[in-house]
């Protein structure tokens, strides 16, 4: 969303911006959320997922959702990433990685990071992707609990949003950049 938001800025004005949109295992999946400010009680994870890709949708139609794949590897080229799925391959010059914390996650070319989780109980085998502010090597990020946050809504989505101004600022020459509309 905040890189969506960004559109109109000048040093954003000519990027691409996409997002793989594979939600089949994700926590949210099962989430209810009670103690989330802004959020009604009761409110469902899967609910989220669902209209957080309409909100983006309408809101941002140039960011270019990429439904019914899942990424297999991820791998260095020489102007950037390829993110390789099970049924394309992408170009991309910086590459966000958000998906959970589980174990369980297979995308080949980033098993040199994956560590164990520094916040969670060691015995729910959970990992994180080691990394310095978000930044696992240059133009590379990771976000949520895959980062090192702990497993709170609010945490996982300011760490996607701390990713988004920092890829902003880096577009914009290293000058800091923070997205916000007003009334």
């Amino acid at each position: 969303m905040v890189l969506g938001s960004a559109k109109p800025k000048t040093f954003a004005a000519n990027k691409s911006i996409g997002i793989i949109m594979h939600q089949k295992t994700s926590h949210l999946q099962t989430a209810l959320f009670n103690n989330v400010l802004g959020l009604p009680p009761g409110t469902t994870g899967t609910s989220i997922l669902e209209s957080g890709k309409a909100q983006l949708s309408n809101l941002y139609p140039h960011v270019e959702q990429i439904e019914k794949e899942k990424v297999c590897e991820i791998s260095k080229s020489s102007d950037g990433f390829k993110i390789t799925t099970n049924k394309n391959t992408y170009a991309s010059k910086i590459v966000v990685i958000a998906i959970g914390y589980t174990n369980l996650m297979t995308i080949k070319g980033i098993e040199k990071y994956i560590e164990p989780h520094p916040r969670a109980a060691i015995e729910k085998n959970r990992i994180w992707l080691k990394n310095t502010d978000h930044l696992i090597e240059e133009n590379l990020y990771v976000a949520g609990t895959l980062a090192g946050w702990r497993s709170q809504f609010a945490m996982a989505s300011g760490s996607g949003a701390h990713v988004a101004t920092d890829i902003l600022t880096l577009c914009n020459g290293g000058k800091h950049v923070k997205v916000h509309d007003k009334v």
